[in-house]
């Protein structure tokens, strides 16, 4: 048990975690062994799934049997390589969005150090508001 309880905590990969899943649902199916399989349960909801499931957790409870969790976790586990890809592409956008916004920002520091344009010029050509070309222009003039 104790081995199978380290595999679930450090497996490679969805496959391994289903794979001692199943293996416990085996080894724990005797009537007298129901308090330990829904411990697994428990510990399986409340302390592995938060730290590796992407996104909202499947629908259940402590009172589930082990083998119905390891059933909802096979056809949950499908989905997690798409939610992974999604939150990197997230992601992915968001700090080009940052990276683009800081780019223009640092334009606009320029336009107002070089030249004599006015800050609606300026957000214009930048595509800010005027209200953060005005906060800039402000910021450097400190």
């Amino acid at each position: 048990m104790a081995a199978a309880l380290f595999r679930l905590e450090h497996n490679r990969d969805e496959q391994d975690m289903l794979q001692v899943l199943g293996h416990l649902v085996d080894w724990l199916k005797a009537p007298e062994q129901t308090g330990l399989r829904r411990s697994f349960v428990v510990w399986i909801r409340r302390v592995m799934l938060p730290h590796r499931a992407p996104g909202p957790l499947p629908e259940f409870n402590d009172l589930q049997d082990l083998h119905e969790v390891h059933d909802m976790l096979a056809e949950h586990i499908k989905k997690w390589p798409e939610r992974w890809e999604e939150k990197g592409r997230q992601e992915g956008r968001q700090e080009a969005e940052a990276h683009a916004l800081e780019s223009k920002r640092n334009a606009v520091r320029k336009l107002i150090a070089l030249t004599e344009m006015d800050d609606q010029t300026i957000a214009e050509i930048e595509e800010l508001p005027i209200e953060e070309v005005a906060r800039i222009r402000a910021e450097t003039q400190h």
